[in-house]
């Protein structure tokens, strides 16, 4: 009876320690804003979020997507280690004139499996050609 008693502790024991080294990923970004500032119209829209896989199993994204259609983002495609870093690159569409704020979600196997990025700024309308650039072109 006694050893009964001893072989079901050890098994919830021994059951303890196997959950306790579960392996999940974890995902540490550098920044989860990056303000763009005031740039000019129709100039570079590309920034880059950085991130380390900070857990002790391979990173993997199902899917990252964009509040809207002028804001595309790029996965990596290949799981990341643990301990590797890796980055998400953010493309925005700068031929838009204004303020800006939108959003990125980030779905992985990450511990915190949903992520929401941000970028913001303000793209400066193009300038007026005055009436003595016009002249010139005409001439």
């Amino acid at each position: 009876m006694l050893n009964k008693i001893l072989i079901v502790f050890a098994l919830i024991f021994s059951n303890n320690i196997i959950n306790g080294q579960e392996k999940i990923a974890e995902i540490q970004f550098n920044e989860t804003v990056i303000d763009y500032g005031i740039i000019e119209n129709g100039e570079d829209g590309t920034k880059i979020f950085e991130f380390k896989n900070t857990g002790n199993a391979p990173l993997i994204f199902t899917r990252i997507f964009s509040s809207c259609g002028c804001t595309i983002p790029k996965k990596p495609e290949k799981p990341i280690l643990p301990g590797q870093s890796g980055e998400i690159q953010v493309n925005y569409d700068t031929k838009r004139t204004g303020i800006f704020q939108k959003a990125i979600t980030v779905k992985s196997n990450a511990k915190t499996p949903n992520v929401i990025l941000r970028i913001k700024g303000e793209v400066l309308p193009e300038p007026e050609e005055s009436e003595e650039d016009k002249e010139l072109i005409n001439n």
